[in-house]
């Protein structure tokens, strides 16, 4: 009979947890319906925008902003597309390579120099580990400003009307480093350091061979957010890109002059004719969000699969 109790017991205790663990069928349904929800207040406002973007000038006067315009129309697109550099290529295109090829380029450095110092920092043999741990977490409280920022990027490195302008300025990041360094010395054991360096392995060949490949989670996080950053940034090409180098703009830049200057026809007193009622003015606010946004999202699928468990980096484990 002992027997038997002693055999029944680990049953109980094990289906005891489960239904401990067991979500009920109504709080089931209620979280799914409470994500679908979520998934709707993030996907229906991109799809009313690219809606807005395919509508016309005139149905959004008519009807206003509406899931279904009583005309559809692509002159925002078009209008976009007919704007051409000096040698006659469309400007979207010359800005999209440039956008497209500062963002291969600035996350590519952005990973080399944020993965490098942020494991040297995490290496407690470091004699120099407080002290540039101070020189980086520093920049974090106090900023420089932007006079001494241009100054230094301009004058001192010469990077005025160059691709570096746009990259150099937001290739690291005091708080990315911190975060590289942590992730270093929660996850990635002594142990395997010290096995390399048994085998006779140098620290750089630590580093690439050992470390790096179990760091994918922290990498794909970093570089996503540099990706993210480069491709959104309109700003540095407006204070180190003159307006005659056209050739240098990214296609955030100029996007904002796109619409800068369709406000400024819109508002001049000579556009207001029969004419300007062609501008998009309204359509064309929605084609520059889909024509910025939609690149950016085919992104994201290939950071998918190590994004969660990178946001756990430095989380306390058990």
């Amino acid at each position: 009979m002992s027997n038997v109790n002693k055999a029944a017991a680990p049953r109980e205790t094990g289906s005891g947890m489960e239904r401990f663990n067991a979500i009920k069928p109504g709080t089931n349904v209620g979280y799914s319906l409470l994500f679908i929800l979520l998934a709707l207040i993030c996907i229906v406002p991109v799809v009313f925008v690219i809606i807005i973007s395919f509508s016309s000038e005139a149905s959004i006067g008519r009807v206003g902003y509406s899931f279904l315009p009583d005309e559809w129309s692509l002159n925002a697109y078009n209008y976009v597309w007919r704007v051409r550099n000096s040698q006659g290529i469309p400007t979207v295109i010359m800005a999209t390579l440039t956008s497209l090829g500062i963002t291969l380029v600035g996350t590519c450095l952005g990973l080399v120099l944020i993965s490098t110092m942020g494991y040297v920092l995490s290496r407690r043999n470091f004699k120099l580990r407080g002290l540039y741990t101070i020189l980086i977490f520093i920049p974090m409280i106090f900023n420089g400003g932007l006079l001494s920022t241009y100054v230094v990027n301009v004058q001192l490195l010469g990077l005025r009307n160059t691709y570096w302008a746009l990259i150099l300025p937001l290739a690291c990041s005091s708080f990315y480093v911190i975060i590289m360094r942590t992730f270093f010395q929660t996850t990635v054991p002594d142990e395997i350091i010290e096995s390399g360096k048994i085998d006779g392995a140098s620290q750089l060949r630590i580093f690439l061979q050992l470390v790096l490949p179990i760091s994918l989670p922290a990498l794909a996080t970093i570089a996503l957010f540099l990706t993210f950053a480069y491709w959104n940034d309109w700003y540095q090409a407006s204070l180190y890109i003159e307006s005659n180098k056209q050739n240098l703009f990214p296609l955030q830049y100029m996007l904002v002059n796109i619409e800068k200057n369709i406000q400024y026809l819109a508002n001049n007193d000579m556009a207001m004719s029969a004419n300007s009622e062609a501008l998009p003015s309204e359509t064309m606010r929605m084609a520059i969000v889909v024509i910025a946004v939609v690149p950016i999202m085919f992104s994201y699928p290939f950071f998918q699969k190590y994004f969660i468990s990178g946001l756990t980096i430095g989380a306390v484990k058990g």
